[in-house]
Order: C-alpha cells, then sequence, then structure tokens
C-alpha cells in the first residue's frame, strides 16, 4: 500500500511516554530486516517497557506519524569522547512498509539533520551495502561514502558488509 506524503501528519522527538510504540516498531524492524541492525529481535524482545522509556529518555529519537500511528523512527546520538564529541549518530532508521514511499523516511532524516546542526560538525551513519534504497536516501539527503566495513554485521551464518557515511554540517569536512 503507498500511501501520500499528505498523510504524514507529524515528526517529533519520541518521549519516555512513547515507549509502548517505540518499542513495538524496533521489534517489528528487527524482526524484518535481522541484517540491518547491530541488535537483535530475540534481545530486544526480552527487553521489559522500562528498558525502552530508559533509552528513550537516553537518546533523541524522531517519531514519524500518520495520525496517531507510529510509522518510521530515526535516532540521533552524540558522540561523548572528548575527541569524537563533534560527531554523532544517525541510527535505528525504519519505517513501516505502508508507509514507505510516503515521504517519512526523508523527513525522519530531515529533522535529524537539523536536530544535529549547531550541536555537532559531522554526522555518520552506516548502512547495510545491500539497502540500495536507504543509500540513495542518505546520498540525496546529502551523505557520502567515506569508508566499507566489510563482514560488519553476520545474521544466520552471512556477513553483510555496512557503508559507512558522513555529513557534514560545516564548511569542516569538505
Amino acid at each position: 500500500m503507498t500511501t501520500s506524503l499528505a498523510t504524514i501528519h507529524a515528526i517529533r522527538l519520541l518521549k519516555p511516554i512513547d515507549a509502548a510504540l517505540y518499542r513495538a516498531i524496533r521489534l517489528e524492524a528487527l524482526a524484518a530486516h535481522p541484517e540491518a541492525f547491530g541488535s537483535t529481535f530475540a534481545r530486544e524482545q526480552e527487553k521489559p517497557l522500562t528498558w525502552f522509556e530508559a533509552r528513550l529518555a537516553a537518546s533523541d529519537v524522531f517519531g514519524a506519524f500518520m495520525a496517531e500511528e507510529l510509522v518510521g523512527v530515526a535516532g540521533f546520538h552524540r558522540q561523548d569522547g572528548a575527541k569524537t564529541e563533534h560527531k554523532a549518530l544517525l541510527w535505528g532508521m525504519y519505517v513501516r512498509p505502508h508507509a514507505r514511499k510516503s515521504g517519512a523516511a526523508r523527513r525522519l532524516v530531515d529533522a535529524v539533520v537539523v536536530h544535529a546542526t549547531g550541536q555537532v560538525e559531522q554526522l555518520q551513519l552506516a548502512v547495510v551495502s545491500e539497502n540500495a534504497a536507504a543509500i540513495r536516501l542518505y546520498t540525496a539527503a546529502g551523505f557520502v561514502e567515506y569508508g566499507r566495513e566489510v563482514k560488519a554485521l553476520k545474521h544466520a551464518d552471512r556477513y553483510y558488509d555496512e557503508i559507512l557515511m558522513a555529513l557534514f554540517l560545516n564548511d569542516s569536512g569538505q
């Protein structure tokens, strides 16, 4: 089912009160695309709701909503080392199948970029090399490839490479 861009009603930061919605979409993402995430469905399905509440309290996770339904998520996490605090990670990106091609993914990426601007100089991400749609999305948003981690993830005895991408938010990187 393809939806129109007009049906995305809001992009907003999720709060601990949204933990049940976040847990549901996160588990769906891990189950549907186990090759694309560093965590696993088996690991996170056992976590109590309070774990997801704590995750939302500790990280900035944006949600895309169609009416009251959470249809997409993307996280932002700033590195905390003295020499790496100028960088942040876009992580956990997922859009439910019925909301794909609605503009939700691009709006989520844009929300993370706006959020990162002024906080960090560089926004990084890793994407499985076989995920052509995601690579197109990130490239269109201005991310550039800076490396490849061979055999970065292993699922069901199969290895997956990750493409490492970055978006420089000021003139320091390009």
